[in-house]
This record gives structure tokens, sequence and C-alpha cells, in this order.
């Protein structure tokens, strides 16, 4: 009989440490360390030439500890264990998600190329694609975040063949979600003998749990692990992960531009993994309370929700196939403007004013006038979205005390 396949929420336990190496300890402790010992001379040698790939890794063999801005015991045991639910061969802790993104793009891209990109995406992303990467050569075009292949087959052939499809789903903060199916045979299509064109996803908002793109052709997925994966609005990290020879270079550019992990937030992160799965379908039930309150009240013009019949058949058919929930970030538009929704913000007692998400705590922000700031006001209405709407990321309140909140903070328009 073959063997039970061990469920992701156990393997987290159970990889990348082994506790007879450090004392028996239960877990693992802190490696705070910049620099690591070598027994011999030789295995100096041979760390570097596996760390700057000046020879390959022979079967078997793990590479040794030299740096911590190479590699740490806290970080790799971070690596080894996150990507339990994605299932891919190999992950790159970095300082942050722009870290990730910003190591991965720039691992494979050079001046050029090509690159087109979901819109609307985080703040960041969008800073980094329309003003960074251009000024070193590189040809980055937006598409809408809804699009399906034969507009995706537009685009390349109005702008040529990418070597990079960078789609950010669900779309931040339109809950957009991205086409992944249609992405991948767009992507093969565009490939030439020697040089494939790759496809990587910002899958923050649903994933590990809820999506997994590895599973629906995505070359690299890519997360700032500062929220759902550290969870408690207490770190700033960032997660790549796919098939082993994509990690690679991105772990190399990640060497040489100094985006590692510090251990103390690596241990954080490991010490999060235990709740993720739990933490992240208690927000998704509690979201959904939120939603049943959106939906109908007269102060709230429209849902922004995975799912949901208004996103569109379309939409919902994406999400029935690319999706196993629908999370716990939630946009909705006000009836009004900016006036409007800033009555909202100012109002709401329990849920806290702040940016980013995937926290314990339920947080609410202005899209338009804070995480979207930089994108112009053409940008942000062409990318769907206006002053009128706001983005909540629900926590783990109770779901009662939320929806009155919000309903008190919706009675001020």
């Amino acid at each position: 009989m073959a063997p039970r396949p061990v469920a992701p929420q156990t393997l987290i336990f159970e990889k990348g440490y082994d506790p007879q190496r450090s004392e028996g300890a239960a877990v693992p402790p802190v490696f705070r360390t910049s620099t690591f010992l070598f027994k011999r001379a030789a295995d100096g040698k041979r760390a570097f030439e596996i760390a700057y790939g000046l020879s390959p890794r022979a079967a078997g063999e793990s590479p040794a500890l030299i740096y911590t801005r190479v590699n740490n015991p806290n970080s790799e045991i971070v690596e080894d264990r996150a990507v339990a639910w994605d299932g891919a061969e190999a992950a790159a802790l970095f300082s942050s998600g722009m870290g990730a993104i910003s190591s991965a793009c720039l691992a494979f891209l050079r001046p050029g190329d090509t690159l087109l990109f979901s819109d609307p995406v985080y703040g960041g992303t969008e800073y980094l694609f329309r003003h960074l990467l251009p000024a070193f050569g590189i040809r980055t075009v937006p598409f809408p975040a809804g699009a399906d292949e034969a507009a995706l087959d537009a685009v390349v052939k109005a702008h040529g063949a990418p070597r990079l499809i960078f789609l950010e789903s669900p779309a931040n903060p339109t809950m957009q979600l991205c086409d992944l199916a249609a992405a991948r045979a767009v992507a093969d299509r565009a490939a030439t003998p020697g040089r494939p064109c790759l496809v990587f996803i910002d899958n923050t908002f649903l994933g590990p749990i809820f999506s997994r793109p590895l599973a629906n052709g995505v070359d690299l997925v890519l997360y700032s692990a500062t929220k759902f994966f550290g969870g408690h609005s207490d770190l700033v990290a960032g997660l790549a992960m796919g098939r082993a020879e994509l990690v690679e270079p991105v772990k190399a550019m990640r060497t040489i531009l100094g985006s590692n992990c510090g251990p103390d937030t690596a241990w954080l992160i490991s010490r999060s993994l235990g709740t993720l799965q739990l933490r992240m379908e208690q927000q998704q039930r509690n979201a959904g309370r939120i939603v049943e309150a959106l939906r109908g009240h007269p102060a709230v013009a429209r849902v922004y929700y995975p799912g949901l019949p208004e996103m569109g058949d379309r939409q919902v058919a994406l999400w029935r196939r690319q999706c196993t929930g629908t999370g716990s970030v939630v946009s909705f538009d006000v009836r009004g403007g900016e006036a409007e929704a800033f009555k909202v913000l100012d109002a709401v007692r329990h849920m806290r004013l702040a940016v980013s998400l995937g926290g314990i705590e339920t947080l609410i922000e202005h899209p338009w006038s804070m995480t979207h700031s930089d994108m112009t006001p053409e940008e942000k209405r062409h990318a769907g979205f206006t002053d009128a709407m706001i983005r909540l990321s629900v926590g783990l309140e109770d779901p009662d005390d939320l929806t009155a909140d919000l309903r008190q903070a919706l009675e001020r328009i």
C-alpha cells in the first residue's frame, strides 16, 4: 500500500529542521550570526563555488553556510517549509516583498526585453515597472488584470514578444482575477528556442491557502511574506518560489543585491507558519460576514470580492477554476467620493486605519490617496478604481463587532 500523502499543515512542522543538530531544541533557535566557520579550507572553497555558480551542485549536495547575506539556518528553515502549500521545489526568502519582486525580475530581464504586467498592481510594483525598469532599457507594458487570451495576444502583437508576463491576482485593489491559463498560453507562443517567456505571479492576497498558481502553469510565485505568512504585522519579508532551476538565479541576485532576510525575522515567520492556514481560514469566514453586511447597504455602491456575481460571469468562472477560497481582503465603493470615504475611515472604532493586510487585526485604507497615490488619476481610473473605494483586510476580531463597526461608520455618509 502506498503511503498516505502528508498534508502541508503537518509538513510545515517537520521539514527543514533537525532538533538533534541544535542541542535537541524543540523549536529552531535564532542563529544570530553574520558568518559561519569552515572545518577545512577545501570546504570553504567548495562553498563559494556553489554560492557563485562556479560549479554545479552534485546530487544530494547541500550548500554550506557561508555568510548571512548568502544563507542562514533560519532563512533556510522557512524556505524548506513555506513551499509545502504551493508544491514548489524551492524558495528564496527576502527582506521584503519588493525585494522578492525586484530581485526575481532583475534575475531574468535584460535591456531590450519587454515585460507585460497586469494592471492594477501593488503601488511599489507599479513604481518599479513604470519608472525604474524603463530607466534600465526594459520596456514595460500594462494590460487589464482581467484580460482574456485574445486581449493578451493583441498586446503582444502591438508591443512584441515579452520575456516576462507578470500577474497580480487578485489585483490590488480591484480584486480582479488574472487568467492564468491565458497567460501561460500566450507566454508559450512568445517563447523562442533557448529563451522561454516566463510567467510570474504575486499571490499575496489568496495564497498559499486559497490559490496555488504553480498548478496552473505559472513559473514563479511571489509573496509579500509580511502579510499572511508573518500574519501579525510585526515583520517585513518576501518569498519567491517555484522550480529550483528558476529559484537559483533569483537567489544569486539576492546575494549581490543584499536583499536576504535577517535571522530574527525569519524566526518570526517560522513561528507563524504553524497557524497560517488556521488564520487564513478564520479570516475568510469573518470577511464573508463583512461582505454580507456591505452588499445591499444603501451607502455602498459596489463590493469587490472574488466569486461574487457582481464581479461578472467571467470573473466567477476564473475564480471557480483557479481558486479554492475567497480570502479576507475586500474592497468597496461608497456612494460619493473621497470626502464620503474619509468619513467612514475616520469613524471606525475597531478597525485600524493603516495600509498593509493579512495581519490578525482588521485594517482599513483608501487606495486612491494611500497605497496607489503614485499613480496618476488617469492611470487609476483606467485600472478600474476611483476615490470612492475603500479596502479592508479583515482580521480575527469578533465578526459581529466588525460588522456593527462598519455599519455605524457608513451611517456618517
